[in-house]
């Protein structure tokens, strides 16, 4: 949104975001300071306010939020249904900007107005209102209920180790299912000062928890199958691509998928592309990006593990590459652009349940 197609008379809001109030900066069209810092609450009648202030210093051009996925995800989908234009802001540096700028919240937000003014550092924000949004809260019930079933099998054989000859020769050699089953039918009566009633109490609680996850982990798992494979079939087919990975990509992309514009975007997003390095008379040199999403990142490094094993073009791929000198990591990082490629477009269509348009209106 270069500030040469703006006016005076535009209005441009920054907005930094906390949980109970967030602070909105308006500058004009040429970067001229229109009011001081506002402080509203974070809740439906601070966000009208925020926006009948905003409306009585000029024509809104647009609103800068930061955080749009988190605490300021209840401003944007305010403003959108309010017609108006919102995007994502990026946080300003910690250590380059912030150290000549200093750190408070009407800095932020002032940063927030000046980033959407030059055009630079904003982006769409997610819908985060279709089918997609709800494959990542049920992925994020998955995430975290595996998290936790893996942590309470390793605790349990963590305590298991310091426990009595008898229990260990009887329970260790068991499978984890088997394990659990065990454990949680021992008997548990007695004194809990007891260090034998305890430790036969802790396996116990333990394996209840690990059972109760494990049958949670089955619910989740179904409904984020029966979500994923709605919302992107085509995308399930391809040879080592499963719900889970396809779901982590569906997240990164989001509802309004067309605010990735290019395959190379979606790329740079999961981190899969490679960064320029080079410099006067080094040049073509290229470095990894250790930017993007990293779980969308890691998704894209399971399957191409999986094609690397078992799917022959990706395998005479690797042989062929491998006999032109290129090292196994380089050769994973290919294959993770081109997947990255491969999905950008198999992406669902763009949600179109919020007719707002992205980007602000043109200004003669």
């Amino acid at each position: 949104m270069p500030s040469i197609a703006l006016e005076r008379s535009d209005v441009i809001v920054g907005v930094d975001t906390h949980k109970d109030e967030h602070v909105a900066f308006a500058i004009d069209g040429l970067g001229g300071v229109l009011d001081d810092p506002r402080f509203f609450p974070a809740n439906p009648a601070g966000y009208a306010d925020m926006l009948a202030w905003a409306s009585g210093l000029g024509e809104l051009h647009a609103f800068g939020v930061e955080g749009c996925g988190s605490y300021g995800s209840g401003l944007a989908r305010f403003l959108r249904r309010h017609e108006h234009v919102v995007r994502e802001v990026a946080r300003p540096p910690r250590k380059g900007e912030r150290r000549m700028s200093g750190k408070s919240d009407a800095i932020d937000a002032e940063h927030a107005a000046r980033v959407l003014l030059s055009g630079s550092g904003s982006v769409t924000p997610k819908l985060a209102d279709g089918q997609i949004e709800a494959i990542r809260l049920v992925k994020i019930a998955r995430d975290t209920a595996v998290t936790g079933h893996s942590r309470a099998i390793i605790t349990l054989k963590a305590v298991l180790v310091t426990a009595s000859d008898e229990l260990r020769v009887g329970l260790e050699p068991l499978t984890n299912h088997k394990l659990a089953l065990a454990c949680a039918a021992l008997d548990t009566d007695g004194d809990i000062a007891d260090p034998e009633v305890a430790m036969r109490n802790t396996l116990a609680c333990l394996a209840l928890r690990w059972l109760a996850l494990h049958e949670e982990i089955k619910i989740h798992t179904a409904r984020l199958k029966a979500l994923t494979q709605a919302a992107a079939p085509e995308l399930l087919d391809r040879f080592g691509i499963g719900f889970d990975s396809a779901a982590e990509m569906l997240v990164t992309a989001g509802d309004n998928t067309d605010r990735i514009h290019s395959e190379a975007a979606f790329a740079k997003l999961c981190g899969a592309c490679p960064i320029p390095a080079g410099s006067g008379k080094t040049s073509g040199r290229h470095r990894l990006n250790r930017g993007g999403n990293r779980q969308a990142n890691a998704a894209l490094y399971r399957i191409v593990i999986v094609r690397m094993r078992w799917h022959p073009p990706t395998i005479a791929y690797v042989q062929r590459r491998t006999e032109q000198g290129l090292t196994k990591k380089e050769i994973i990082r290919c294959l993770k652009r081109f997947v990255a490629r491969e999905i950008y477009n198999l992406l669902p269509e763009p949600s179109t349940s919020n007719p707002v348009p992205n980007h602000p209106p043109e200004t003669t």
